[in-house]
């Protein structure tokens, strides 16, 4: 599971981040392989994730953004049973963890505020060992670089991305893959 993950990010770095329905048939247009559903509810989900990846894209579900269901292992395990994304994506530290145990691919999403948020991001990153991080905001080229080198875990950047050089950064500072909901960051 991890190696298709990395493996689709090495062929193209861009994830395509859905934060609105009608964002949907514009990701399965774009180029992106990887797509991050920012969206939805117990109803949706399902057909969302299944038309995403009936049309090739390998999805990512943002568990803490999902309305109708708690933001608790019970609905990590439904999400996983029931929906079958590829991965989930999560804040929360007591999913990642279960998630890992029960062999679910789990991105671990961190908003870095200060450098408090940074260090006790850095100690949950070791201490419970996600698949891969994501950081927001994603233009702080040190901090992927840091984060990387003190955790070596593979670093996603988004938020604030809105152009060539912010992905050019993000990668040559590390980063194995971008996140974005601007359509334009899709198409570089």
């Amino acid at each position: 599971m991890a190696k298709n993950f990395f493996s689709i990010v090495n062929e193209n770095p861009i994830i395509a981040a859905i934060n609105h329905e009608e964002k949907v048939e514009k990701a399965i247009a774009s180029p992106c392989n990887a797509v991050f559903l920012l969206i939805g509810d117990i109803l949706s989900l399902g057909d969302m994730v299944d038309t995403l990846k009936k049309n090739g894209k390998s999805v990512y579900v943002h568990m803490d953004l999902i309305e109708g269901l708690s933001k608790d292992i019970p609905a990590m395990r439904y999400i996983n049973r029931q929906v079958r994304p590829d991965g989930i994506i999560t804040t929360k530290t007591n999913l990642v963890k279960a998630g890992r145990e029960a062999d679910i691919f789990v991105i671990q999403r961190l908003f870095l505020l200060d450098s408090m948020a940074l260090d006790s991001g850095i100690e949950s990153i070791k201490k419970i060992r996600p698949n891969a991080v994501e950081i927001l905001p994603g233009i702080m080229p040190k901090v992927v670089k840091r984060i990387y080198r003190e955790t070596r875990t593979p670093i996603i950047t988004g938020g604030l991305i809105k152009d060539k050089e912010d992905v050019i950064q993000s990668l040559n500072s590390g980063a194995v893959a971008i996140s974005s909901s601007n359509e334009e960051v899709w198409y570089m």
